[in-house]
This record gives structure tokens, C-alpha cells and sequence, in this order.
């Protein structure tokens, strides 16, 4: 009987295999595409940038810094593949006149033809307490497009160096627990995810794993996917308990420090 369940399995896995890329998206062709990458000046942003133009994109690059944006340029048409492509420059604040932002991206439409994929990457991680940060923090700008949620874990960056200036005793314990990635590994992944339509971009395993458990009614690329986080689901929210279980052990931690601290400082 085991046998036979094992079986069937396994022939509905191959099945499923063989109909999911029927109702997968179809994959984005990045020669001659027209890719526009915001705070393509810097960190993530630039090397997702190179990585498109490795593979024949047209890039435009958004960033406030001027002298940054030129600096990216030179390093980006080093990686060039013919001489057609070409690597736009557009210094505004994505933040701020909606009107601005959406007269340069139609300049840059006028010279480079229709967006095919837009990456967001302006700005940077506030890192506080939560009771700390003010409202104006919280932002949450929807686009009407196909969306690629990418979950980059802790990477060598400039914001990310800005973020730890910020970062509180927890915070930066925990993000210990796991070693930096490179900009290069992360913008890699994350542009073959995004010219394969996956509403998911995850690096490494814990990666795949928050992405699996933080699922809930998010959208699938094929069945096989969504299979694949019905099965884990169990094994992997157990494994998240024993990372849950390291986080408070932290946490706890570093509250007696404090305590022990304050005490200290009372009876100075």
C-alpha cells in the first residue's frame, strides 16, 4: 500500500512538473529589453544593473547623486556585449515630485522605448525601535505591474553599513547569526528570478525558507511551486521555531545586560 501511495506521488509530481510551465509566466528575453533600475547608483541596485547589461539590456539609471550615477555608468559599460546597448543617467528623487519622476522616465522611454522591467531599489533600511521611528517612515507605494518580491539577506552595501550604525544590540546579534552576501551573488538571483516572472526572489536557504513560510495568499509562478510549500510548510515553521527559540535567547540576553546596566548606574 505504501508502495502504491509512493508511486502515485511521484507520477503526480512529474505531472505537475510537465503542466506548470503552461501556466507559468513567459520568461523576459533582457537582449534590447529596457530595464530601469532606481538607486542604480550604488549597492544592490548597480550590480542588478550590471548584471542586465551583461545579458544586452538597455539600462536607465535613477539616483539623486549625480557624480554617483556617472561614476555607475563607467562601470556598468565595461560589461557591454555590443555596441548598440546604451546606459542612460537620471538624477532625481524618487521620493519626492511624483511629476518629476514621471516626465524623466518618459524622456527616458522617448530614447530607449517601453519599460520591460522596472527594479526598485532606492532608499534604505531605517534600523531603530519600533517605538522610536516616526510615521513619515512607512511607506507603501503599489505599482499595477508583475512583481518580483525579493527577500535579500544581509549584504555588503553601503546602506548596509549605514544600517548598522543605527542597528540596536538585538538586531545586530541576530543578523550575526548568518554570514554577508555579496551585492554581485544577490543581484544575480535576482534578475533571473525577475526575467522568469517568480513572484519570489529568495538567496540561500533561510532565504527559501522565509520566503516559503511568509507565503500565505501570495501568488504562485507554477503548481509545482505551490506543492513545494505545502509539503515544507510543517518542516520548515519547525526549523523557525528553533531559529525563534536562538532569537529570545538573544533578546533575553541582551534585556539582563541592560538591567544590570541600569543597576550599575543607579548605585554609581
Amino acid at each position: 500500500m505504501l508502495l502504491l501511495a509512493a508511486a502515485f506521488l511521484v507520477a503526480f509530481e512529474l505531472l505537475l512538473y510537465m503542466v506548470s510551465p503552461l501556466i507559468s509566466p513567459k520568461p523576459l528575453a533582457l537582449p534590447g529589453a529596457h530595464v530601469v533600475v532606481t538607486g542604480g547608483s550604488s549597492g544592490i541596485g548597480k550590480c542588478i544593473a550590471i548584471e542586465c547589461y551583461k545579458q544586452g539590456a538597455f539600462i536607465t539609471l535613477v539616483a539623486r547623486n549625480e557624480d554617483k550615477l556617472l561614476q555607475a555608468k563607467k562601470e556598468i559599460e565595461k560589461h557591454s556585449i555590443n555596441d548598440k546597448q546604451v546606459v542612460l543617467c537620471i538624477s532625481v528623487d524618487v521620493s519626492q515630485d511624483y511629476n518629476q519622476v514621471e516626465n524623466v522616465i518618459k524622456q527616458a522611454q522617448e530614447k530607449l522605448g517601453p519599460v520591460d522591467m522596472l527594479v526598485n531599489c532606492a532608499g534604505m533600511s531605517v534600523a531603530g525601535k519600533f517605538e522610536d521611528l516616526e510615521v513619515s517612515t512607512f511607506e507603501v507605494k503599489p505599482y499595477n505591474v508583475y512583481v518580483t518580491v525579493a527577500y535579500p539577506p544581509d549584504t555588503d552595501t553601503p546602506g548596509f553599513a549605514e544600517e548598522n550604525k543605527t542597528k540596536p544590540l538585538e538586531t545586530r546579534l541576530i543578523s550575526e547569526t548568518t554570514s554577508i552576501c555579496k551585492p554581485e551573488q544577490v543581484a544575480k538571483q535576482i534578475v533571473k528570478d525577475a526575467i522568469q516572472g517568480n513572484f519570489n526572489s529568495s538567496v540561500g536557504s533561510d532565504g527559501y525558507m522565509l520566503s516559503s513560510l511568509t507565503c500565505g495568499m501570495a501568488p504562485v509562478t507554477s503548481i509545482t511551486e505551490g506543492l513545494q510549500q505545502v509539503v515544507t510548510m510543517g518542516l520548515f515553521r519547525t526549523i523557525a521555531l528553533f531559529y525563534l527559540g536562538s532569537f529570545d535567547s538573544i533578546i533575553r540576553r541582551c534585556m539582563m545586560q541592560k538591567a544590570r546596566s541600569e543597576t550599575a548606574d543607579k548605585t554609581a
